[in-house]
């Protein structure tokens, strides 16, 4: 067993002192509110988990100091006292679990989500958030730095242990920080000394009004990753400062809204890839330094604290994907931790889309509440088979398998996966097979019957005799009919072939589709040296994937080989190429080998007709009932399991 001595060590903060070293960072989840803007039991549940899972600290997400400050409708609202009973409500069932817990005070500036946006300068947010904001006058910035002190104290009151202020990731403190959004001509303007006064001052007031005994501190960008933003430079000069102006931890994140690099990176970006920034600040201050940015290991979290490189680690989706994810590590079952894929799906895109947050992998997230109420009716265990072991399929399995049920798992193939474990095969997609493996391990582990190489029949039927039946049989690629396309000299396949290396292609390839499963096979081409050009017929691509994941792969397509086309009318196939319209433009493509088929999928279900005479009750999941998103069939196929 791997021991994690560093990160399951105490460390102190101030005055306080955690039980361990990962901390649970701040995120905006969008729900857990009520229409008062108070905390209630859906959120209050949501991290109940994480704190019975162990985290050390827990920070609350998005807790907005002022009205013209509200990033998102439905976040904690501290502006006035009546919210304090809720939160300390909140408070007393958290720290139950002998967890140190947090609220996270913050102002989203220029990257609020209404119409009364405020910030240093009247410059609107370079990505995401649409409108010019009002610039703040210094009666404003009085009052929103009171706002802060004021917010602090009730935390205090209601028992929180301990305040972080967020200046990261373009929020209003990061603003006035940043040459980028800054351009007042005051004292809170121009000179590095000018732009940090605001949160100098906002600091100094959350500790007037609290007391310097009651820990406060600072979330940072080491980068904005940005024209004009703040850099690595400008941190090393700050943090000091801070330091000496009491801060009482710093945590090291990056990016703004339309940088570089995102402040929630996807799969694409390497695990760790803001630690060198914590490890920067470290050095040169004696408080602790808090690190983040695609941390899902904790081992790799043990042996950052091991090398010094930050005092803490912070996790945000690796324990929305797992809350149970420190005890798992603890105790060194490591193959139990249900990991995050990094996705962005279910969390950061659903609540930039200002829709409650979730998880692919975790369909309980924000259902934890929910499921704390059900009845524990009196159970009756039942023979389930399931047809198809990919993910949906297997994901039936292992919750049936888990409450008890008696479970044969079926599938034709010698693995399993699916779609899915093609879907892994691109560049830089590699951890989508995390789930997969997850999946195998706890199938295995609450004793589900994994059938390979057999196919759903009247003998396995017989054999089985369940009582309940799910259909997982997925999706196989549609193939569309257009003018010359089966006349065409060129090589013709599928998304699902080529991946499957059942199809060559040549050098130069066509690809039908600009969803997410087009530009994958794009991305997987290109690396190989093929030239490719992508003809989608929809305005946008890669629709259904999260704009944070989509964000990088259209980075990686920036390619002399690589073309794009939107919005196309395909005309016809000739031999060796095609003739299309795009964007009211008239193209042929000529001296083409191949075209690939990546467009639609078609649910394949027939085996329900094996039970069209048997009295058995049957239910289709996931692809086969109609194509559909990963996380979509998670939570169908777990639903459905916890339903029979």
């Amino acid at each position: 067993m791997t021991a994690l001595n560093h990160l399951f060590s105490p460390v102190k903060i101030g005055n306080m002192e955690s039980s361990n070293r990962l901390l649970m960072s701040a995120m905006s989840i969008n729900f857990g509110v009520n229409e008062k803007g108070h905390v209630n039991e859906q959120l209050t549940e949501y991290l109940a988990a994480r704190a019975k899972g162990g985290a050390g600290m827990i920070l609350v997400g998005g807790g907005a100091v002022h009205p013209a400050g509200l990033e998102l409708p439905d976040l904690p609202k501290l502006w006035n006292d009546d919210c304090i009973p809720s939160l300390a409500k909140m408070v007393e069932t958290i720290k139950a679990f002998g967890t140190k817990f947090g609220m996270q005070l913050m102002h989203g500036g220029r990257q609020s989500y209404h119409d009364n946006k405020v910030a240093p300068s009247p410059i609107p947010a370079p990505a995401v958030v649409k409108g010019i904001p009002r610039e703040l006058t210094k009666e404003d910035i009085k009052e929103i730095t009171a706002s802060f002190g004021d917010s602090a104290k009730r935390c205090k009151d209601a028992g929180f242990d301990f305040v972080e202020i967020h200046a990261a990731h373009g929020y209003l403190a990061n603003q006035f920080l940043s040459l980028n959004s800054n351009k007042r001509k005051d004292e809170y303007g121009g000179s590095f000394e000018n732009r940090i006064r605001f949160l100098l001052e906002l600091f100094r007031d959350i500790k007037d009004k609290t007391g310097d005994d009651f820990p406060v501190g600072i979330r940072m960008n080491g980068e904005d990753y940005i024209k004009d933003g703040w850099t690595l430079s400008d941190a090393l000069k700050l943090a000091p400062i801070l330091e000496k102006n009491g801060a009482d931890y710093l945590h090291i994140s990056a990016g703004v809204y339309g940088s570089t690099q995102l402040t929630i990176p996807s799969m694409y970006v390497e695990h760790g890839c803001f630690v060198h920034l914590a490890e920067a600040v470290k050095k040169i201050v004696s408080i602790p330094v808090i690190t983040v940015g695609r941390i899902k290991s904790p081992v790799m979290a043990d042996q950052i604290l091991e090398q010094g490189k930050a005092d803490i680690v912070s996790m945000g989706r690796a324990l929305i994907a797992d809350p149970e994810l420190p005890n798992k590590a603890r105790s060194g079952a490591f193959e139990d931790i249900r990991p995050c894929l990094g996705c962005c799906l279910g969390c950061i895109h659903a609540v930039l889309a200002r829709e409650p947050g979730s998880c692919v992998v975790n369909p309980e997230v924000g259902r934890e509440y929910l499921i704390k109420k059900q009845d524990n009716k009196k159970f009756q265990p039942k023979k389930v088979l399931i047809a198809g072991a990919g993910p949906g399929g297997m994901a039936a399995a292992r919750k049936a398998a888990m409450l008890g049920h008696n479970v044969v798992l079926c599938e034709e193939k010698n693995e399993t996966g699916g779609l899915m474990r093609l879907a892994a095969k691109p560049p830089g997609r590699s951890e989508i097979k995390d789930i997969i493996d997850f999946l195998e391990r706890e199938i295995k582990k609450y004793k589900a019957d994994l059938r390979l190489n057999t196919i759903l029949d009247e003998n396995l039927i017989n054999e089985v005799n369940p009582d309940v039946v799910i259909l997982a049989t997925g999706s196989l690629p549609e193939m569309p009919i257009i003018k010359g396309l089966f006349q065409t000299k060129m090589e013709l396949a599928t998304v699902v072939d080529v991946l499957e290396q059942k199809a060559e292609t040549g050098k130069k390839v066509i690809i039908l589709g600009g969803g997410q499963a087009g530009l994958v096979l794009t991305d997987y081409l290109a690396e190989q040296g093929k030239e490719v050009a992508v003809l989608n017929r929809k305005r946008h691509f890669a629709e259904e994937m999260s704009s944070n994941d989509r964000f990088y792969l259209r980075e990686r397509l920036k390619r002399d080989s690589v073309k794009l086309y939107k919005q196309v009318s395909v005309k016809g196939f000739c031999d060796d190429g095609v003739i299309f319209s795009s964007a009211g433009e008239t193209i042929e493509l000529k001296g083409f080998d191949t075209v690939i088929i990546a467009e639609k999928m078609n649910s394949v279900r027939d085996a329900k007709n094996l039970f069209k005479d048997r009295n058995i009750d049957v239910h289709v999941i996931g692809d086969a009932k109609t194509p559909r998103n990963l996380m979509l069939s998670q939570s169908e196929a777990e639903e459905i399991a916890q339903a029979i």
